[in-house]
């Protein structure tokens, strides 16, 4: 079938989205505590990147007071062909924004909180101060609280991502997203060995932080490219990695070339096992955040272990 132009965006191809296979069904929730979460956030002014990204697992999270909250505004300066959070002209930085986070997570209880955020290519540091700020202000009001990032690759902003890691977050997170050969295609505003690289320098800085990466599936990318993809994440210290199915956000994004199935995720699981990853969540439906307490705890267990079995 050759491919149409969608009427009002003829820059872009239109690529009709697939119907989704039966693995792939999320149900919609009506909980209270679904309803509660929405409140605060929406009351605090706040951006998740569970509404602006068009998550799945929203109704999930959200049901059990989860939520990964999306700082330095809503508009990125990047155009990735995966994402569907709008690009164009930031707003300026909310200064009160760390404390409008910390804020939220105290009233939510929170035991573990995602930060993720936009690109901010048009900062001096790519944010990595406004990062640093509420990763600070979150512990300070919340000390049993652990903190986990989701940055930008802080593209020619050379050392800034050490602002980030002195804050001292629990667990340091960028997506590598997908394989080297479709970087052009899928994330053509970034580079897929500087991914790798502020990876392997956080891990430098601070061998003690965990770090962590995740990658989509279904985009293009053969067996063998993921297999190298996680050798060269292990090559670069990183302690857990993700994989999920991409899911195309609108008919003006990447098209989705393959359904993986659930017996392969697991295979991918295995093989990733078998590489040295402490911690592996490998699923249709996985993202970033996706039960990010519950692997975390996984996390910590996993490495423990590992260091009692070296003495």
């Amino acid at each position: 079938m050759s491919k149409l132009r969608h009427p009002e965006k003829v820059n872009k191809e239109y690529n009709p989205i697939q119907k989704k296979p039966s693995w792939i069904r999320v149900k919609i929730s009506n909980s209270s505590v679904f309803a509660e979460t929405k409140k605060i956030i929406k009351d605090k002014n706040l951006v998740t990147v569970c509404e602006e990204a068009g998550c799945p697992n929203i109704s999930e999270c959200w049901s059990k007071k989860h939520a990964t909250f999306m700082i330095l505004g809503d508009t990125c300066t990047r155009a990735c062909a995966f994402c569907n959070v709008k690009t164009g002209i930031p707003n300026k930085v909310d200064l009160q924004e760390p404390q409008k986070i910390a804020n939220s997570v105290k009233e939510l209880n929170l035991n573990h909180v995602v930060i993720t955020s936009v690109d901010r290519d048009d900062l001096d540091d790519g944010g990595a101060l406004h990062f640093a700020n509420v990763v600070t202000s979150i512990k300070s009001l919340n000390s049993n609280t652990t903190v986990e990032i989701l940055t930008p690759d802080f593209l020619r902003k050379k050392d800034s991502y050490k602002i980030v890691v002195d804050s001292n977050p629990d667990v340091f997170n960028h997506n590598l997203e997908t394989v080297p050969s479709l970087y052009l295609k899928v994330r053509p505003g970034s580079r897929y060995f500087q991914s790798l690289n502020l990876l392997a320098n956080v891990k430098i800085h601070n061998p003690e932080i965990f770090t962590k990466s995740g990658l989509m599936v279904g985009l293009g990318e053969t067996k063998d490219e993921l297999c190298q993809v996680m050798d060269d994440l292990r090559c670069a210290n990183v302690d857990f990695i993700t994989i999920g199915q991409y899911l195309q956000p609108t008919p003006q994004h990447h098209p989705i070339k393959k359904f993986i199935t659930p017996d392969e995720f697991e295979t991918y699981k295995e093989i990733a096992y078998s590489k040295g990853f402490l911690m592996v969540s490998s699923s249709p439906l996985t993202r970033s955040s996706y039960h990010a307490e519950e692997d975390f705890a996984v996390l910590q267990a996993n490495r423990k272990s590992g260091i009692e079995n070296c003495q």
